[in-house]
């Protein structure tokens, strides 16, 4: 297994592990699975039953609740208590700033929840990362990253993508790669005005904090030679222009968020440093870069519907 393989499964590491072992519960909302939870997750929401229905095949937000708003309104309040009583690390790193909860990338809300505890409940969560490049006239192409400053929520002081961002409720992909790009990395508009879409990964990682079915908006970026990005918002602490061959290297160091290499992966596949030629595992690794995240609710469960206590799934 090749290290750039390694890494597909490290990022991966529930879509091959974690489904197979099926300890996780369906969440369903509306009669939709959106999402998994875990038993330790499953534990706590029984105290709270008047808003999940723990059933022997899945968790239920409680259908009485019967639009946006007010499925809303009484999951906050439950997140709030567990933050405050200090029960999931996730939500030490509370946000606020919440997620969308729905079918499909496309369809309406169903429910809106604080980012910090979406992984709790296996939501589907969405991003936006940007690779900035340069075709040095020296070290030729070479690609910038970010070092994440060591107040960070979330994977302090790890090596990171030049620009990322979550989609939060109400904003679109391209308003945040413009939004993220000015606040982490100074980009002005005429910068941004090359802006590329590059296309999207997907993976599914489980980590300390919960499960995390990831997909990021993936665009690209070429910057001229002097240009030096400058963090504005105070969430980077460096920025380090590095030649392609040392990318290769960060990214398999555990210096790198884990989350983000798959950006860069790709990245590197795309403008051929990654070749069927130099890669044994070429085609695996670029399966494992595009896991069927929009479907997998579904395929997961695709040997029956799930039907506990009268509830019926909608696949």
């Amino acid at each position: 297994m090749s290290r750039f393989y390694k890494l597909s499964h490290k990022f991966n590491c529930f879509y091959l592990t974690g489904l197979k072992k099926q300890e996780c519960k369906p969440f369903i909302v509306e009669g939709f699975q959106v999402g998994l939870i875990r038993p330790d997750v499953m534990k706590q929401l029984l105290k709270y039953p008047e808003v999940f229905l723990i059933h022997s095949g899945c968790v239920e937000l409680n259908p009485a609740f019967r639009d946006y708003q007010e499925r809303s309104s009484k999951v906050a309040p439950v997140l709030e208590d567990l933050r405050e009583k200090n029960v999931f690390v996730t939500l030490r790193g509370w946000r606020d700033e919440c997620y969308d909860v729905r079918t499909e990338f496309n369809s309406d809300g169903l429910l809106e929840m604080e980012r910090s505890a979406t992984c709790l409940f296996g939501i589907r969560q969405y991003g936006v990362s940007i690779n900035g490049f340069v075709r040095h006239p020296q070290k030729g192409l070479c690609i910038w990253f970010q070092k994440r400053a060591l107040t960070k929520q979330t994977w302090p002081g790890k090596w990171d993508n030049m620009v990322s961002g979550g989609l939060a409720v109400n904003t679109g992909i391209l308003e945040t790669a413009h939004k993220e790009a000015a606040e982490e990395a100074s980009l002005t508009p005429q910068l941004l005005a090359s802006l590329k879409s590059a296309g999207s990964v997907s993976f599914f990682f489980e980590g300390e904090r919960g499960l995390f079915p990831n997909t990021e908006f993936v665009f690209d970026i070429e910057l001229p030679a002097d240009f030096i990005p400058e963090n504005a918002d105070g969430e980077v602490e460096t920025f380090e222009l590095m030649e392609v061959k040392a990318c290769c290297d960060r990214i398999v160091s555990e210096e790198f968020k884990t989350t983000s290499c798959p950006v860069t992966l790709d990245f590197l596949i795309r403008y051929g440093q990654i070749n069927p030629e130099n890669e044994p595992d070429y085609l695996k690794i670029i399966e494992l870069l595009h896991v069927p995240l929009q479907s997998i609710y579904t395929l997961c469960r695709s040997d029956s519907e799930i039907k506990t206590n009268g509830i019926t799934s909608k696949q």
